[in-house]
């Protein structure tokens, strides 16, 4: 095989002068040639493998991960965040007043229903403590929760929830004594004569109903002659 590479050299040369090798026989001979295995080959810059051009067609995508995106991305600032818009209101919430035209005139009025059906002592009694009422009121030595609570009781009275009534009755005297203690006893009476009072009208009422049912007339029957 190396004779098909050696040089036609001169006649007259020894037997032991080396030959001479032709490299244009050598590049006209056939047969593919290969990539020395010791030869290094340098790595790419974007870390993708890199594919001969000889085994990649014209057409087809390049292999790899793509490359990294040239446009930065900007990561919002660790504590810039705007505070929250939400303000507290420094404004007191409004509450409605109780008023105490709205508590005594249901109380006095309830006084003049007893009138004629009670001692005059007793309703005496109540109108003094129900005048202490509104003198306590008027001087602002009741608090808002004894407000309150007594115009619950006033509507339970008004709509005769005389259990509910009594109920309001005796938190007040047990929760805020010192302030109901002088006048709560005339409401508590009150309350009792007015009970008293609706119950003797209900019964009045219910033997009158039946009187009249039995006072209404039978038609009597045609005897035949």
């Amino acid at each position: 095989m190396a004779e098909l590479y050696v040089k036609p050299g001169n006649k007259e040369r020894g037997w032991n002068d080396p030959p001479q090798f032709s490299y244009g026989l050598q590049t006209q001979a056939g047969g593919p040639k290969r990539t020395p295995l010791t030869k290094r080959v340098a790595a790419p810059q974007d870390g993708a493998p890199r594919v001969p051009t000889s085994e990649t067609s014209p057409g087809a995508p390049p292999m790899g991960p793509p490359p990294p995106s040239t446009k930065a991305y900007s990561s919002p600032a660790v504590g810039n965040c705007p505070a929250s818009t939400v303000q507290p209101t420094d404004s007191p919430v409004v509450e409605c007043e109780t008023l105490l035209e709205d508590v005594l005139r249901p109380l006095e009025q309830a006084l003049d229903d007893c009138r004629g059906y009670t001692k005059k002592q007793v309703c005496d009694d109540i109108s003094r403590r129900l005048a202490l009422l509104q003198e306590q009121w008027t001087g602002g030595k009741l608090s808002t929760p004894v407000k309150k609570r007594m115009a619950l009781l006033v509507q339970e009275l008004s709509s005769h929830r005389w259990d509910a009534a009594d109920d309001i009755h005796r938190s007040l005297m047990v929760d805020h004594v010192t302030e109901v203690s002088q006048w709560m006893v005339g409401v508590k009476r009150l309350i009792a004569e007015k009970r008293s009072l609706s119950s003797e009208e209900e019964a009045h009422e219910e033997k009158s109903t039946a009187t009249a049912k039995e006072n209404q007339t039978v038609p009597e029957v045609q005897q035949d002659p």
